[in-house]
């Protein structure tokens, strides 16, 4: 799997285009990425904690062994442009609220079962807000297209709605994970590139899928 390729699985796992994504398969930074954010030791703590309880540890290893928290940190500062930076950032706290919410205490305290819990809600609440995201942008596209097809109207300045911040660390962690060492070698069938060309690997159903450097 190369990263264009997880691109396209993270899309189809979260339901909606991957944030940053350009700038996630070239390797680069954004230029619109600004000064970035910052991030202590407790929110890496925290982000570690978020991406367990999506990946947790079995007989593969767990986000939080994959540094999938630290991950996080230099992705939402390379790939995301400043709105995108503060919504993650905002979401952070609105995440540990809203576990407060429900179990009466902040995520960082909560059990393994509530995390899941809390988390499989926001899931839920994301891809809602997926769905009017997309909408909202479909007509503020049509709006840009129709006032810039006029030659004599001013430039359309189009309107924006924040990406949810679950559906950004989702994906984070889905990226994260996928391309650390310990979960290529961990969770799926790897091998290193560049190596021996090996056409016909013998695979049965429920096989780890393969990966690579690529």
């Amino acid at each position: 799997m190369n990263r264009r390729e997880l691109i396209q699985m993270i899309a189809v796992v979260t339901g909606g285009v991957v944030i940053g994504g350009e700038f996630l398969v070239a390797g680069c930074k954004s230029p619109d990425a600004g000064p970035g954010m910052t991030f202590t030791e407790n929110d890496i703590a925290f982000l570690d904690e978020v991406a367990e309880t999506i990946f947790p540890k079995t007989t593969s290893v767990g986000a939080k062994e994959a540094k999938v928290g630290q991950y996080m940190t230099v992705m939402v500062n390379d790939c995301y442009d400043e709105q995108d930076q503060k919504a993650f950032h905002t979401g952070m706290k609105t995440l540990d609220d809203a576990c407060q919410k429900m179990h009466g205490h902040g995520f960082m305290k909560a059990t393994p079962e509530q995390r899941k819990a809390l988390l499989v809600s926001l899931d839920t609440e994301a891809k809602e807000y997926g769905k009017k995201k997309s909408e909202f942008d479909k007509v503020e596209n049509e709006k840009e297209k129709t006032q810039n097809a006029n030659a004599n109207a001013t430039k359309y300045e189009k309107q924006r709605m924040d990406n949810h911040y679950f559906t950004q660390m989702k994906q984070l962690t889905i990226a994260g994970y996928f391309t650390s060492k310990e979960g290529r070698q961990s969770a799926t069938r790897y091998e290193p590139v560049p190596g021996k060309y090996i056409g016909d690997y013998d695979y049965k159903k429920g096989d780890k899928i393969f990966t690579s450097l690529s």
